[in-house]
């Protein structure tokens, strides 16, 4: 590691603090609404893209964390991301596979492109 890189604990402990003040999020956002407002655009997202990828879980993950997501014959967890068309991520979680796509989705922009599985409260949205 270079050596004007500062100690391990000290990175740790600022990325702990941030996270607990949610400032992770807010340093990623800013820098969301610069890039779009350098190129000429809003700088809040209109419209965006989501999906849910199921992934296998590993060994050591406990079993009240998966589940069985039938539809891709996957037991593990599910990541649902929402990007913005010029793939900032806008929002994510992660869920045990068995819950159901439109039971996670984002609801907050005005045009999301969506595969069949976020049928119900998204659509109606």
């Amino acid at each position: 590691m270079p050596a004007d890189f500062p100690l391990c604990d000290r990175v740790y402990a600022f990325f702990g603090r941030w996270r607990e003040n949610a400032l992770v999020r807010e340093f990623h956002d800013r820098l969301r609404a610069r890039m779009w407002e350098r190129l000429g655009r809003d700088a809040e997202p209109t419209a965006g893209v989501i999906d849910s990828p199921s992934v296998k879980a590993d060994a050591v993950v406990g079993t009240d964390s998966n589940g069985y997501d039938r539809g891709k014959q996957i037991n593990g967890r599910k990541r649902h991301v929402v990007v913005d068309t010029l793939n900032p991520l806008l929002g994510g979680m992660v869920t045990s596979s068995d819950v159901r796509d439109r039971t996670a989705a984002h609801d907050g922009l005005e045009l999301v492109r969506a595969d069949g599985g976020y049928t119900g409260s998204l659509v109606e949205h």
